[in-house]
């Protein structure tokens, strides 16, 4: 492998180009043939067919594309989203570009693309405002992604049902650090500054090493946790199972941690939400610029950070409920107009 790219990534590309080929297959047509025509049936199955991924076991578990009563976020909905879509077919445009440097496949990239996106896109300087362009065809329109952030009082809740120090500590690492979550659970002994208050994780996109932040809370729930199990072996990550030999927790192991608390609760918050949390209670603090907070969250572009300053309407109840409890002003007017006068320009108020 000659690229830069993580191994999840190629992963993610090729279960895209997987889903390509398939529909090639069950149309009998070969990959250097493809035309437009086989993309239209892709973008036509996916946006009728079922996502077995949203498949619900649990009897009582809400529908797909439904709203969840206790924390307001929306649950996925059944077939794929638009921006599964728009991954495939960028998987598959970029697959078609690749072998048309090599003089192979068809003349014609399959995946129709936007010339007026390219041209204004081209040559753009960062402190240049957004160009709005057209989509391409068959590209499908993406809504805007809102920051979910958990509440103070249902983020007391969530770290109440934790059921070990390990899951306390791992929450209240998760939360003041705004690491991802593949990120945090990679952190290992030797990367963890305990007098400066900070760790050295592996950043999902550029793969360097990058400081984060951990507040004294819990840097102490992560001491109990070493002192209750003990050091992890050198070069090893500190988050372990706790059940049979002691083995690196996997990401699929802190999700059900979480998951298992949601199911309790009646909530849906997932493990990207408590990098959310942090990152918006960091946006809020008067304390600390907006630049301050790319720098923490490690942004590439400010405006990915301008989104956590943005007010939600859960937010507002508190100051809704007094605006509706205030009473209305009564008009008045000085003293040298005449009643008779106003009551005739304005009429009874």
């Amino acid at each position: 492998m000659i690229g830069d790219a993580s191994p999840l990534t190629c992963r993610s590309y090729g279960h895209d180009l997987l889903r390509w080929f398939r529909l090639l297959w069950a149309l009998d047509v070969g990959w250097e043939q493809a035309t437009e025509a086989e993309t239209v049936a892709l973008v036509g199955w996916l946006r009728t067919a079922r996502n077995p991924q949203r498949r619900r076991s649990r009897a009582d578990a809400l529908p797909a594309g439904t709203v969840n009563p206790t924390t307001g976020k929306p649950l996925l909905a059944a077939g794929y989203a638009p921006r599964t879509i728009a991954h495939n077919l960028s998987v598959v445009h970029g697959f078609y570009a690749f072998h048309q440097h090599g003089g192979a496949g068809p003349l014609v990239n399959p995946v129709p693309e936007s010339k007026a996106r390219r041209n204004a896109l081209a040559h753009r300087s960062p402190i240049e405002a957004y160009r709005p362009h057209r989509r391409a065809r068959l590209r499908p329109k993406i809504p805007a992604r809102q920051p979910r952030a958990i509440p103070d009082a249902q983020w007391a809740e969530l770290f109440g049902q934790m059921r070990c120090t390990r899951d306390r500590a791992l929450l209240a690492c998760y939360v003041s650090s705004a690491a991802r979550a593949s990120e945090l659970l990679g952190l290992g002994l030797e990367d963890i500054d305990w007098r400066k208050g900070q760790g050295w994780v592996i950043s999902k996109g550029s793969r360097a090493r990058q400081p984060v932040p951990f507040s004294p809370e819990a840097l102490a729930y992560l001491a109990a946790y070493l002192d209750e199990v003990g050091l992890p072996p050198a070069g090893t990550p500190v988050w372990r199972t706790r059940r049979g030999d002691p083995r690196p927790l996997t990401y699929w192991a802190a999700r059900r941690i979480l998951q298992r608390a949601t199911e309790l609760l009646g909530a849906n918050w997932t493990l990207h939400d408590l990098r959310h949390t942090a990152a918006t209670r960091l946006a809020r603090d008067p304390g600390l610029t907006l630049v301050e907070v790319q720098s923490i969250l490690r942004h590439a572009h400010l405006s990915t950070t301008a989104l956590y300053t943005t007010v939600g309407l859960d937010d507002l109840i508190d100051k809704l409920a007094e605006h509706y409890q205030r009473p209305a002003p009564t008009a008045s007017w000085p003293q040298e107009y005449a009643a008779d006068d106003v009551q005739a320009v304005f009429g009874a108020w």
